[in-house]
């Protein structure tokens, strides 16, 4: 059975939310589904997973969150070679940020299997259905 990890940070709800919906999509698919909080995870543990969703909200001028998350991925990007990688997150305003991140992804020999997904603010009905299908694509690579 494919184990994924599900790294998230939210401010206020909204990307925790989406991270929940993805590891749901992750065990109706029949896999198992391991939550983080950014704060539980290292790259120490990239090496038990085949997969990994992260998800994150822009933040200031289209970036990641830099004090908590961005530490932890940029850490965990050594090991995003090879790896099977979903990507998620919530905004306010723009959302281009999540573009800048897919590259950064692919860059690092990740194998992306679905265009990231945004929800502006509280992630709406088709938000949550996308993160549930990246759960399942995940569980299913």
């Amino acid at each position: 059975m494919r184990k994924t990890a599900v790294v998230y940070w939210s401010g206020t709800g909204n990307t925790q939310m989406m991270a929940e919906k993805v590891a749901e999509g992750v065990r109706a698919a029949g896999a198992e589904a391991d939550v983080y909080n950014c704060t539980e995870f290292s790259a120490d543990l990239m090496d038990n997973y085949e997969a990994v969703a992260f998800g994150c909200p822009s933040m200031g001028s289209e970036q990641l969150e830099d004090t908590e998350f961005e530490p932890v991925f940029t850490e965990c990007e050594a090991k995003l070679s090879g790896k099977v990688i979903g990507l998620f997150g919530s905004y306010g305003w723009g959302g281009s940020y999540m573009q800048d991140w897919e590259a950064r992804v692919q860059a690092d020999g990740a194998e992306l299997l679905h265009p990231g997904v945004l929800a502006m603010g509280e992630p709406d009905d088709a938000a949550r259905q996308e993160c549930k299908e990246i759960g399942s694509l995940l569980a299913k690579a």
